[in-house]
């Protein structure tokens, strides 16, 4: 789906057209799926989260204005919002054993990883990640790729939360400079 089919089908769920939800579902579902999928390493929760990501753009769809941004970011974003809030809430998580939820970790960490290398040389962010202290762009892609949390991230590379915090609002404010 193009960007403006995108952004005429948004418009058109703000208008109570139930037809354009299912168009946004048929021509991204799957690819939200696999996202939702990579991020929380579990179908059934890729599958809710999926789901409540879809019932948040139909509710929320008259709040998309296609001059703020484009409709894709605007509905991974609903989604990727949705997977942290998965992962935030750890009474799911705990039905696992705790080798398990180590194995998931490490799993989240080298995906975020390997989503990281993958960046083309030729982009912009590769080149402004690069710029940054090694440990700030690993702090950044763990949080913004990976979808960890500040605690998780400080634990991840063994330094204290407010270290891992000033490297992610510096690295953050560098990248927006860079990226301007």
């Amino acid at each position: 789906m193009t960007s403006a089919e995108l952004t005429d089908a948004l418009r058109g769920c703000a208008g109570g057209d139930r037809n354009a939800l299912r168009r946004i579902l048929n021509a991204e579902g799957g690819r939200m799926l696999g996202i939702a999928q990579r991020m929380l390493h579990r179908r059934d929760l890729a599958e809710e989260a999926v789901q409540d990501a879809m019932v948040r753009i139909w509710q929320k769809a008259h709040q998309f204005h296609a001059g703020d941004g484009s409709a894709h970011g605007w509905i991974f974003a609903i989604l990727r919002n949705r997977c942290r809030n998965i992962l935030r809430d750890s009474a799911r998580l705990s039905t696992f054993a705790p080798e398990d939820l180590t194995a998931m970790q490490d799993a989240r960490l080298g995906a975020a990883t390997h989503a990281a290398a993958g960046l083309e040389e030729g982009l912009a962010l590769h080149a402004c990640l690069s710029r940054l202290d090694p440990a700030a762009a690993r702090a950044i892609v763990l949080a913004h790729v990976g979808g960890f949390n500040h605690d998780e991230i400080s634990d991840a590379l063994s330094v204290p939360l407010g270290t891992c915090k000033s490297w992610i609002r510096r690295g953050l404010d560098t990248l927006r400079r860079c990226l301007s």
